[in-house]
């Protein structure tokens, strides 16, 4: 395994790095193999990034959903409050 310093200037960078590398962790425990040396064809490549874009479709919708509901929810008690008064 190689080993690298990187100085970071960037907090949020330097997470986002950390995050990279921890998933690069899940997925050699999981499949055994890096990246680099997969064997998948384009068409499992195509594949796998459809299959991750249609997760991250329905990740977008599900905090559209939720922030949706509680931004209303939040309007309907500052209304409701603004009324009491």
């Amino acid at each position: 395994m190689k080993t690298k310093e990187v100085k970071f200037r960037d907090p949020v960078v330097e997470r986002v790095v950390d995050k990279f590398i921890s998933r690069s962790d899940v997925g050699y425990e999981k499949y055994k193999v890096t990246l680099n040396d997969d064997p998948s064809n384009i068409f499992e490549w195509i594949n796998h990034m459809q299959e991750e874009l249609m997760d991250a479709t329905l990740y977008l919708q599900k905090l559209k959903e939720s922030t949706t509901a509680e931004l209303q929810e939040a309007l309907l008690k500052s209304y409701n409050k603004d009324e009491a008064i």
